[in-house]
């Protein structure tokens, strides 16, 4: 069965704000952001929490998103058909005009002021070499760099011929847009990935020498929770899951839950296949998939197991962040065996919790971020999946301790330290953009 839970409304800071002088330690920050249209929700989250974390440090900081002008406007695809070319000509024709003129105005209203311009997908990547034309061409004498954070390559690897690796395909049309967004990585001063997964793979990538392409600098700055998820206490949560009637959810029979997506990458074939593994070996819980709504080849192997009597699989789509809490901390564990990822927040958000984890070997980041926190197997193992999720029903000792090193994992995905990492990155931007500026003039 299928719920759907309603979106919060969020503003989407496109505008432009007033300039005014940062504090004399800190560079003024321009965050570029991503297409609303699009909905990227969680490019979006990134975008908005570093914004405020930034903001509460003293940084004068403002975010500017693409705004929808010919696309989106009908709530149509901006991924396929007229929506999509209607999108690029909002993207990559009308927004980089508007982002030249805001750098300027920038520079115009505090010239001796340092200014960072941070783009914070890597898939907008192609608006750096704009960014470094504004900020090269003006006349002010502050200094000035480019930041992009990479969350992951898989589309580029993808489209360079490890689609087998990254569950990425690309199409011809795809091919030459990640081509194009290798290409305008090279041109940040610096960027600063989610893993060091993610930035052996920028470095293989991106700063591979080569006789026109530039090599910028590379940092992991793990990323922190964009939600204050904690456990929550089990008669709150168990009101929280009532929501859930509609659906066929038995409060009184434990669950298994996937967050996410439906990307092949995200394996939930893999998933319901370790659920009927389960069912086979008497286990009778549940399993709830939170995210997006099964695709349509996966939806009779759901349909199946609820219609054998003996399982329950619920889909819940875009859960708000309080009923996702909730189902993490009365899931059994969080099940989530995907193939490629460039970081996989539901892994801390799950241990932030004090659920239990088991997840792919094969991701290297992945298996990177969940650290000693998790049950580790091959992605395409249901049965090791399945064996792991029943050894923590049946052991509550085990479970227990995977839960306390969740916790003690999480430590390193501090949210205040992730914000003074980005801060040293801007210096250290700054740094190397005046280097190279240096270098620059001395030959010629």
């Amino acid at each position: 069965m299928l719920l759907a839970q309603p979106k919060p409304a969020a503003a989407e800071p496109d505008g432009a704000s007033p300039v005014a002088r940062p504090p004399a330690s800190a560079p003024r920050v321009l965050l570029v952001g991503n297409y609303a249209p699009d909905q990227q929700q969680s490019m979006r989250r990134f975008a908005e929490m570093l914004h405020a974390g930034l903001r509460a440090r003293g940084v004068q900081v403002e975010t500017l998103n693409p705004p929808a002008y010919f696309g989106g406007r009908r709530g149509g695809s901006t991924f396929s058909g007229p929506g999509k070319w209607l999108a690029y000509a909002d993207k990559y024709l009308r927004f980089p005009r508007m982002l030249r003129q805001r750098i300027r105005e920038l520079r115009r209203a505090a010239p001796d002021a340092p200014l960072v311009v941070h783009i914070c997908d890597h898939s907008n990547a192609v608006y750096a070499p704009h960014a470094r034309a504004a900020l090269r061409t003006s006349t002010a004498a502050g200094d000035s760099a480019v930041v992009v954070t990479c969350h992951d390559l898989g589309a580029v690897r993808g489209a360079f011929g490890e689609a087998r690796e990254t569950y990425c395909p690309a199409s011809r049309t795809g091919r030459v847009l990640q081509g194009w967004i290798r290409r305008s990585l090279g041109r940040a001063d610096l960027v600063a990935c989610d893993s060091a997964a993610t930035e052996s793979d920028v470095r293989r990538l991106v700063c591979a020498p080569g006789p026109t392409r530039q090599s910028p600098a590379t940092r992991t700055i793990l990323i922190g929770l964009n939600f204050k998820f904690q456990p929550v206490p089990a008669a709150l949560a168990d009101s929280r899951l009532a929501r859930l009637a509609p659906l066929g959810f038995d409060p009184a029979k434990p669950f298994l839950l996937h967050v996410g997506s439906s990307l092949p990458r995200k394996n939930r074939d893999g998933v319901l296949r370790a659920y009927a593994r389960m069912l086979t070996q008497g286990w009778r819980g549940q399993l709830v998939f939170a995210g997006e709504a099964l695709p349509p080849d996966l939806q009779p192997l759901a349909a199946g197991l609820n219609a054998s009597r003996v399982g329950r699989v619920l889909q819940l789509v875009n859960p708000d962040n309080d009923l996702l809490a909730a189902l993490y901390s009365r899931a059994l564990a969080l099940l989530f065996p995907s193939r490629f990822e460039g970081f996989g927040w539901p892994v801390i958000e799950a241990q932030a919790c004090g659920c239990p984890v088991a997840c792919s070997a094969d991701a290297p980041a992945l298996a990177e971020v969940a650290g000693d926190g998790a049950l580790l197997a091959p992605a395409e193992d249901a049965d090791a999946f399945a064996a792991s999720c029943l050894q923590l029903d049946r052991d509550p000792a085990a479970r227990a301790r995977l839960i306390e090193r969740g916790f003690a994992n999480l430590r390193r995905f501090d949210t205040d330290r992730m914000f003074d990492d980005y801060l040293r990155a801007y210096h250290d931007a700054l740094a190397i953009a005046a280097k190279t500026a240096a270098a620059s003039c001395r030959s010629s």
